[in-house]
């Protein structure tokens, strides 16, 4: 087994290789005055089991066609099987045919990886678990629950109400907050246009309880913001927040800072920017331990899924 990064987030792949107890992988990953990336390996991978980690974050079309050239590099030079470790899943969003005329290029980034000669897609959270589907290849696809909810667990929060931000993320809410023992509430929201969201009413009961609002990602943080003030609005003791991808664009930062929001908890799948560090009501915690067991378990032909019973 052999694991390389590229440049999207050096930090968890430094974290998970000191988990596997292995040194990242020697290569080199540079561009051109005309800003196309040069790669190359700097080691033998003939017969190798070989694990790309690149996560598609704050320059997702970089980091997309840099892991389609690694991925070229690595079938080029004889790996065995080539993993593209993906803990943010650039695109997802786009995953079906909201409207006429567009394109679903959750689908179209699958047949790119596909066709570049990945073997194998590991990636965090999916926006939506039928991603799964546009895959010829097996893709697993891993939580960060037992992560934030273990962190949640530690707060000591009672009574305890997990809010869905939608109804499309009832799944992943009752998920969560069955490992928390906790309550379930959704907000019914209306998006009428990308990054543009609208409450209309919290379905459950939030009065006097501590509310966890739970979703995969935060973008310019407007649904979060919208959903802690709705829930706070029906008589709730307090609301976090937690997620998985903390893309945080655009006015996200000044509206967290802004909000009811006691803290937001994300992961480490997208590397914060110095003023996103700088925050105190930004919590980040890392799953490098789950990428790397899962890692372990793929490479040894064990179980991936017992991670989450």
């Amino acid at each position: 087994m052999k694991v390389f990064a590229g440049s999207s987030n050096p930090g968890l792949a430094r974290e998970i290789a000191a988990y596997l107890k292995i040194d990242l992988g020697k290569c080199v990953l540079k561009r051109f005055s005309d800003g196309e990336i040069h790669f190359y390996i700097d080691e033998n991978v003939r017969g190798e089991d070989v694990f790309i980690i690149q996560s598609g974050s704050h320059e997702a079309n970089i980091h997309l066609m840099e892991l389609l050239i690694m991925i070229d590099a690595f079938k080029r030079a004889s790996a065995e099987r080539i993993t593209a470790v993906m803990p943010y899943y650039c695109y997802s969003r786009q995953d079906w045919k909201d409207r006429p005329r567009v394109p679903i290029s959750a689908r179209l980034v699958a047949d790119l990886l596909e066709t570049a000669g990945a073997g194998r897609v590991l990636a965090m959270d999916l926006h939506s678990p039928q991603i799964q589907g546009f895959f010829s290849i097996p893709v697993d696809n891993l939580s960060s629950v037992p992560v934030l909810s273990k962190h949640v667990l530690a707060l000591g929060l009672n009574p305890l109400t997990v809010v869905s931000p939608d109804a499309g993320g009832v799944g992943r809410a009752k998920f969560f907050a069955k490992r928390l023992n906790a309550d379930l509430a959704i907000i019914d929201k209306r998006r009428p246009e990308p990054n543009v969201a609208q409450v209309f009413n919290v379905i459950g009961d939030v009065k006097g309880r501590h509310c966890v609002l739970f979703d995969d990602i935060v973008d310019t943080a407007g649904t979060l913001v919208l959903s802690a003030d709705a829930v706070m609005a029906q008589g709730a003791s307090s609301v976090f927040g937690a997620c998985t991808h903390p893309v945080l664009s655009g006015p996200a930062l000044d509206r967290i800072e802004r909000s009811p929001l006691e803290k937001l908890l994300v992961s480490n799948t997208i590397p914060l920017n110095d003023k996103s560090r700088g925050c105190p009501k930004i919590v980040t915690l890392s799953v490098a331990e789950i990428f790397g067991e899962a890692i372990r378990r793929i490479n040894e032909g064990s179980s991936v899924s017992s991670l989450f019973v």
